[in-house]
């Protein structure tokens, strides 16, 4: 139960905070106001019910309210927007369903996320003349928000609506803002172009999951954007010029469009990319050696394309190793200096304090969450598990040639998939050195040769597959990780033998050595004593079978009499007219 008793004859209490505890049913104040109270914080505990309607009464001058992650019902108190003093609202992950929150004139940072909210969204909320920080996301919200007549968006740092039933065009509202840092407005149903030029300040945008079509602008290229996420839309064309001047990219995310043409070679100019996912669109031409310039990749996923060419030797140079850059972990909420980092953000000067709370509040916003496959399956990784996470997945190609043995320096990739292409050549015994990789997969290639017996080596392998190629030769030996994989890792290879497959080693014909000639005799491959026999009876036969037909057929003896005669006609005067034009060319 909420512990009521700590308010009960405190009046001067100023602060109570209360959170990640585990506190149940409805939250029961006392019936007398505490004027003094300024921030209150239960958020992450099992409380339930309704939001109390008087709570405005008996806390008129709160500053700061978080109920987030509770079991909180029904509507949002209207009266809330009405406290002149609150700034801080935080009624996120609860199942809310009604929002009668009238224009909160004094709120800058509003969080209703995960919630049961829906209908169309009030305007009054957008239309706050102090709103900086507004998250919606996870919840039913519907229409278009085009259209809204704003009149405080300028001072607008975070904008996310991901996860709701927004349709129609993007807004156009804050393409010229000069303070956005985050835009999320991923898993609606936004429609038409990417037509943003000129937020420079934006550190992180999502507009994966719409209807989005076009090109991406080439003068969208902010330079302290860090995260991209443009997955699963209908975005085509080549990739000219966005992002050339983003040198901050830590993760570029164009997945599942309808992009081509080639990767271009500025890709290289990303000092900073640590996650580059072009998953499952058109892009042809061959894998640009200026990949291998990016110091901080961690995760390349190039699947499902038409590129081509051989795999560039280079990328075996990279660490690929765990990278906290491309995983914002959440430092939680700290409550200090509210009302400087009020002022930080309508613009008056700073103090040291209030970045600090500026900063995590932004990396509250800023968990960064990445799709890759790895181990067969599509998986999502975010937070500290992402950080670990590094793989390169060039599978559903057409890359031809070797597997360069360069690729066993990558001693701290988890994931390599080079599943489905026309590489040729061995499997290079340089792989043992993956000391680190989880799953690995060469299956579908025209590989040959002998699988490495030094891969047994590696202890940490989960899924490995060679199916479906030309290897020939011994299983690894069934030890260590190498003895869970089943018959199908090792599939479509005809001439490989051993545990687990039914082909058994000891039955495999071995072709004999080749005689020499000087030694040959009754065993050798071809007997040249009966083949000339063969010969000479076979003419013999065929000799006198045609003077057999010609003797019983006087018709066909005729013929072949003719013909004779036009044979000998034809050989004299030929050998005539040779004659006498050699006897005129001596003259």
């Amino acid at each position: 139960m909420f512990p009521s008793w700590l308010l009960k004859n405190n009046t001067r209490l100023e602060q109570l905070y209360l959170s990640n505890n585990s506190f149940i049913g409805a939250l029961q104040l006392q019936d007398h106001p505490y004027p003094n109270m300024t921030d209150l914080d239960i958020s992450n505990n099992n409380m339930n019910g309704h939001i109390p309607k008087d709570i405005c009464l008996i806390f008129p001058n709160l500053e700061t309210l978080r109920m987030a992650k509770n079991g909180f019902t029904g509507c949002i108190p209207s009266c809330l927007g009405n406290i002149s003093s609150l700034e801080i609202l935080d009624l996120s992950n609860n199942q809310l369903s009604t929002i009668k929150l009238e224009q909160p004139t004094t709120i800058w940072f509003l969080k209703l996320s995960n919630n049961n909210l829906g209908g169309q969204l009030l305007t009054s909320v957008f239309n706050s003349s102090s709103l900086a920080f507004l998250y919606l996301s996870g919840n039913n919200f519907w229409g278009q928000i085009s259209d809204f007549p704003l009149y405080g968006w300028e001072i607008w740092k975070v904008l996310d609506l991901s996860n709701n039933q927004f349709s129609g065009m993007l807004p156009r509202w804050f393409i010229n803002s000069t303070r956005l840092r985050a835009i999320d407005l991923s898993k609606n149903h936004f429609k038409g172009s990417i037509d943003f030029c000129k937020l420079d300040q934006l550190d992180y945008l999502d507009l994966s999951e719409n209807n989005l079509s076009g090109n991406i602008p080439s003068c969208f290229s902010p330079q302290k954007i860090t995260h991209v996420h443009l997955s699963k839309n209908r975005l085509s064309g080549p990739l000219t010029y966005g992002f050339y001047n983003s040198s901050s990219l830590v993760t570029m995310d164009l997945r599942d469009n309808s992009f081509t043409g080639s990767i271009p070679n500025w890709i290289g100019n990303l000092s900073s990319l640590s996650v580059l996912l072009l998953r499952d669109n058109h892009f042809d031409g061959e894998l640009p050696v200026q990949l291998c310039l990016l110091e901080e990749l961690s995760i390349l996923d190039v699947s499902q394309n038409q590129l081509s060419g051989p795999l560039p030797s280079c990328l075996g140079n990279l660490t690929f190793k765990e990278s906290s850059r491309k995983a914002l972990v959440d430092l939680g909420f700290v409550l200090i200096s509210i009302e400087k980092a009020y002022y930080e953000i309508m613009g008056p000067p700073l103090v040291d304090s209030m970045y600090t709370l500026a900063s995590n509040l932004w990396v509250n916003f800023t968990e960064e969450a990445i799709e890759f496959t790895t181990k067969n399956m599509y998986y999502g990784y975010k937070g500290k598990v992402l950080s670990y996470m590094s793989g390169i997945d060039l599978s559903n190609n057409n890359f031809i040639g070797a597997i360069p043995p360069e690729f066993g320096n990558l001693s701290e990739i988890r994931s390599l998939n080079l599943s489905h292409n026309n590489l040729t050549g061995s499997i290079p015994a340089t792989f043992s050195n993956l000391k680190q990789i989880e799953s690995l997969d060469v299956s579908y290639n025209n590989l040959n040769g002998v699988i490495p017996p030094q891969l047994t080596e590696i202890t940490t392998l989960e899924v490995f597959s060679v199916a479906h190629n030309n290897l020939s030769g011994k299983t690894p030996e069934r030890k260590y990780q190498f003895g869970t994989f089943d018959e199908s890792c090792y599939e479509g290879n005809p001439f490989l033998c051993g545990p687990p497959l039914q082909n058994n080693c000891s039955e495999e014909v071995v072709p004999s050595q080749p005689v020499p000639n000087d030694e040959q005799g009754d065993d050798a491959f071809i007997d040249m004593e009966f083949f000339y026999i063969s010969f000479g009876v076979c003419y013999t036969i065929v000799v006198m079978t045609i003077a057999a037909v010609l003797y019983i057929n006087p018709y066909w003896r005729r013929r072949w009499l003719y013909f004779i005669e036009d044979c000998i006609d034809t050989c004299y005067y030929f050998v005539v007219a040779s004659f006498r034009k050699f006897s005129n060319f001596r003259r």
